[in-house]
């Protein structure tokens, strides 16, 4: 009895907190025939300010009208000392709608499910997760050493906890320990995703990554910067910066690339890169509309790693190299590329099939093209 005048307490009171709220209401639209599960989207910070400028950043959340149950959020700043957006974690069904009301009382705590940092301990890595799938790229203090590498490289992971600073402190990250490892093979390819010039049926490998910066960290996205040293491609001098974002609940990077350079013209061709492994039956994705992926040979007892990467627009064409596949496009001087990247691994449990990984990719592009519609009201 005593438990059913509680749940009815806590009933009224909710009911009333929503009919006394003070704040924004955000309406979330899913245009599409696709169900959207634990998608990130964000709100420019001054439509909340529009809405109602005095809205305090430190005490304020966000609640699920119809559920009635917090929302997770975080004030994104970009590098900047000012908020820019706010993201939120939702779920829409196809051609539904939700509505979000926000409240004047401090949000509890969000679980971090990214992280990033720069990893001094280990020969300049930078390292980057979510609850999902991690990554790292390499710094200058391994360029030219035999433990070099030139692309993107994947832990795999099966927890959604985070794992880069407990396995490095564990400095054995070669040995699944029960939640993942580290056996993706990176050398000299692109890796898992990544980008650099192409030119006279060349890739062009930038040294490795000279300066970095982290814009924001946790807990549904974390963004970084690296830049690198100018280099000569061919004939092109070359400068680099490349800002990746890794969202909660995705198993893909956004990656913007903006390439400075001088040579003929205005236009740069560039390839974007998954290491293959040269298996005599390759299970790969090809699709010139924007998406390539590959689903490697099993790895022994440690399983197999799909990698994949989808573009905004068409790739001129895919191509197989010996150690390989590349995607095909150009890019503009000093005017950003913007494509997603990024693998999964079958012992996850989640995607366990070429199949179920390559539908993923094309999905991830659908959505793309149909993003989530938001609008904010007081």
């Amino acid at each position: 009895m005593r438990k059913i005048f509680f749940s009815i307490l806590l009933l009224i009171t909710a009911s009333v907190a929503f009919a006394q709220h003070q704040y924004p209401m955000i309406t979330v639209t899913n245009p599409s025939a696709i169900e959207r599960k634990d998608v990130i989207f964000s709100i420019p910070w001054v439509d909340v300010l529009k809405a109602n400028p005095t809205i305090d950043t430190a005490k304020f959340s966000v609640m699920n009208k119809f559920t009635e149950t917090q929302v997770p959020h975080q004030l994104e700043y970009k590098g900047e000392k000012t908020v820019q957006n706010l993201l939120l974690q939702v779920s829409v069904k196809a051609k539904e709608s939700l509505t979000l009301l926000m409240f004047a009382e401090k949000a509890k705590p969000a679980t971090p499910k990214t992280f990033a940092r720069y990893v001094p301990e280990r020969k300049d890595d930078f390292a980057w997760e979510n609850d999902k799938i991690a990554f790292r790229m390499y710094g200058k203090a391994l360029e030219g050493t035999s433990e070099d590498a030139k692309g993107i490289d994947v832990w795999v992971k099966s927890t959604p906890k985070m794992v880069v600073n407990d396995r490095y402190r564990k400095n054995d990250y070669h040995t699944d320990h029960g939640d993942g490892l580290d056996y993706y093979s990176v050398g000299n390819t692109l890796g898992a995703g990544g980008m650099a010039p192409f030119i006279n049926d060349t890739v062009r490998y930038s040294g490795n990554y000279s300066t970095w910066k982290v814009l924001d960290n946790g807990p549904l996205r974390s963004t970084f910067q690296l830049t690198y040293d100018e280099w000569n491609a061919a004939g092109f001098k070359i400068k680099a910066t490349k800002t990746i974002s890794i969202d909660a609940g995705s198993q893909l990077n956004r990656i913007e690339n903006v390439y400075s350079f001088s040579g003929n013209g205005n236009i740069l061709p560039v390839a974007i890169g998954l290491a293959t492994r040269g298996e005599s039956a390759m299970k790969v994705l090809s699709d010139t509309r924007g998406a390539i992926g590959y689903w490697e040979p099993v790895h022994g007892k440690d399983g197999i790693t799909g990698v994949g990467a989808v573009t905004e627009k068409p790739i001129k064409k895919a191509i197989m190299q010996p150690k390989q596949m590349l995607a095909l496009t150009e890019v503009k001087n000093n005017q950003p590329y913007v494509y997603y990247a990024g693998a999964a691994w079958n012992k996850a449990a989640e995607i366990t099939t070429e199949t179920e990984w390559f539908n993923y990719l094309q999905q991830f592009q659908k959505e793309l093209k149909s993003p989530l519609k938001v609008s904010v009201k007081k």
